[in-house]
């Protein structure tokens, strides 16, 4: 199953989106690199440090180039702007999250096309996965909402 395709099945558990939009929203992280880790480490992929720190690379140069640009534009558009009509703001906005869900699924593909099998066979559990390449991102990896997005993409 292609990374696209799994990372669709997987945000669509219960509880997974709003995890990953609150380790997005309150922990800076990339929910595409977090759900690419976990892909990789459910596939058998490299979760090695080369590994995280190109798809860390891969990741950042999407989401300054397209993805973070293009959800504060249309983060921007979501309540009510004087002297803009509602129904027109709506239509631009539904057309920039189309752009960014195009960006995302651009940056999934890059991500698979970079993966690379795992010299050893067994892949780190989950949290660990998602924490590493936490960490490889920003630093810091908040384990607390790692597990609960561990626990939910389990399920």
């Amino acid at each position: 199953m292609s990374l696209w395709d799994w990372a669709l099945a997987a945000y669509a558990k219960p509880g997974v989106a709003e995890a990953c939009l609150e380790l997005q929203d309150a922990g800076g992280q990339n929910v595409c690199l977090l759900l690419w880790a976990a892909w990789a480490a459910g596939t058998g992929q490299s979760l090695d440090a080369d590994a995280r720190a190109d798809a860390c690379d891969i990741a950042r140069a999407w989401d300054d180039a397209a993805i973070a640009p293009l959800r504060a534009v249309r983060r921007r558009l979501k309540g009510r702007i004087l002297d803009m009509d509602d129904p027109a703001r709506e239509a631009v906005r539904a057309q920039v999250k189309a752009t960014e869900l195009l960006a995302e699924r651009h940056l999934l593909a890059a991500l698979e096309a970079a993966s690379r099998p795992a010299e050893r066979p067994a892949a780190p559990p989950l949290t660990d996965a998602l924490a590493a390449v936490c960490r490889d991102w920003s630093g810091t990896a908040p384990r607390a909402l790692l597990t609960v997005l561990s626990t939910r993409l389990s399920a």
